[in-house]
């Protein structure tokens, strides 16, 4: 050991482990790269559990999967330190406190929307949701469309879903297509570096699993292991749904919620902003269980809550169910808990199987993942559709009534501001939110001559 290599660390216990999986659910703000910041700033930095190739061996895995990277990757660690149990905690701890607050939230959004308070605060965050739905476009499309290629399958995108409404998971499967073939033609316009980059180089810092640590037994490829985790988890999957189907009925809203969302689970590659447009497709085209208003304002609870974007979903769950007084008028809170609850199990279940199907074929081979040319495809078509995503929340918040009434002239202007904050000024999503909510309900509190 060198003069300035540090130490190998203690070998986590699992106590260890949960005590940090459970305050990181608490603490993980910041959207899908803050949380993997913190991952790595804590994992790798701090605690040195894993190293920094170990840790982004593991994290391009998880890029090219469906889902919440950033949980993906909790629980691909707490799996990797600590067996099924481990990414079972690390995955579950990531999820529960958001699910919680959410229900909270979407309880008091829904009981209380209507006093003066809150509903200011809610007409300055709709403005701050669209420039932020625009930003993740740009910040997305600058990182991924650096050729011809991408900037066609974007364009290509925007229009499917603009002018011909073409579902979203058709236009994942296109682009997927598209990217292997375009693979093919020109490699280097679909293979561009590391998604995720860290400032500082740890690879000589020793830790618990280093670069040469040997992969653990229960982390080495066996087809009966894989059996075995297939298996539960298709029953994990058809037991609560079939019991739904048996006992409402398959056209049920709780029913039809599961499959739905296990729908947008196994559809929603390209990190969580491409979640959005699928459920506003569906949950709000389709089934009606939101409308666009309650749409931005979910995503902005979600934009200021710990845990994944994607819990968005639980926020549309619970309106949805409280809306249609699934369980009678009198169980509103009941009805919608329940149904938060549910969309949670069946959007982050296969996100567990995931990792724990597919981890050990990863850790069989710290070599290259293949798959890198579909997901920049995947990765530049939600940049259309998410461009589109802001175009459709635009339009709402600037004309409420539709074209045929008056622009909300006060809205636009407030987008503008939070525009700002983000473009010019590279102000947070909390902090941009915080603000705009101040600047509506100061709006809302003072009269105005319209």
């Amino acid at each position: 050991m060198s003069h300035d290599e540090k130490p190998l660390p203690t070998a986590p216990t699992l106590r260890d482990a949960l005590g940090f999986w459970l305050k990181l659910g608490f603490i993980s703000f910041g959207g899908p790269a803050g949380q993997i910041a913190i991952l790595h700033q804590e994992l790798v930095d701090k605690r040195r559990w894993i190293s920094e190739r170990r840790f982004l061996h593991a994290l391009n895995y998880c890029m090219l999967l469906p889902g919440p990277e950033a949980q993906q990757l909790a629980t691909y660690i707490g799996w990797l330190m600590h067996r099924t149990w481990g990414g079972i905690v690390a995955g579950a701890l990531f999820v529960l406190p958001s699910l919680l607050i959410l229900i909270v939230l979407s309880w008091v959004y829904m009981a209380y929307g209507d006093l003066p308070i809150v509903a200011g605060v809610f007409y300055g965050i709709k403005p701050a949701v669209t420039a932020i739905v625009v930003h993740a476009a740009y910040r997305i499309g600058s990182r991924t469309l650096n050729n011809a290629w991408l900037w066609s399958i974007a364009a290509g995108a925007f229009i499917a879903i603009f002018a011909i409404q073409v579902p979203f998971p058709a236009i994942v499967l296109g682009a997927a297509l598209a990217g292997y073939i375009g693979g093919r033609l020109s490699p280097a316009s679909f293979y561009p570096g590391s998604p995720h980059r860290t400032r500082h180089s740890t690879a000589a810092t020793a830790a618990f699993i280093d670069d040469h640590t040997p992969t653990p037994l229960h982390a080495r490829f066996r087809w009966q292991n894989l059996g075995v985790i297939l298996l539960v988890g298709v029953l994990l999957w058809l037991i609560p749904m079939g019991l739904l189907s048996a006992l409402l009925g398959w056209g049920h809203t709780l029913t039809q919620m599961g499959w739905f969302f296990t729908k947008a689970a196994l559809f929603t590659f390209g990190g969580a902003y491409a979640v959005l447009p699928y459920v506003y497709q569906g949950a709000i085209g389709h089934y009606h269980w939101v409308t666009p208003t309650q749409m931005m304002d979910g995503l902005a609870l979600g934009e200021t809550t710990p845990g994944p974007l994607i819990m968005v979903v639980a926020f549309v769950g619970f309106i949805g169910a409280y809306t249609q007084a699934i369980f009678g008028p009198d169980q509103l809170f009941i009805a919608g808990a329940i149904a938060a609850c549910l969309v949670t199990w069946f959007t982050f279940l296969p996100s567990f199987l995931f990792i724990l199907a597919g981890g050990p074929l990863v850790e069989s081979t710290h070599g290259q993942l293949n798959l890198v040319a579909p997901l920049t495809a995947i990765t530049a078509a939600v940049v259309g559709v998410i461009l589109n995503l802001a175009l459709f929340f635009g339009y709402h918040l600037l004309w409420p009534q539709g074209f045929e009434g008056n622009i909300d002239r006060v809205s636009g202007l407030i987008t503008l501001f939070a525009a700002l904050l983000l473009f010019y000024f590279r102000r947070g999503v909390i902090e941009v939110i915080l603000y705009c909510g101040l600047t509506g309900l100061a709006t809302m509190l003072i009269p105005r001559q319209v």
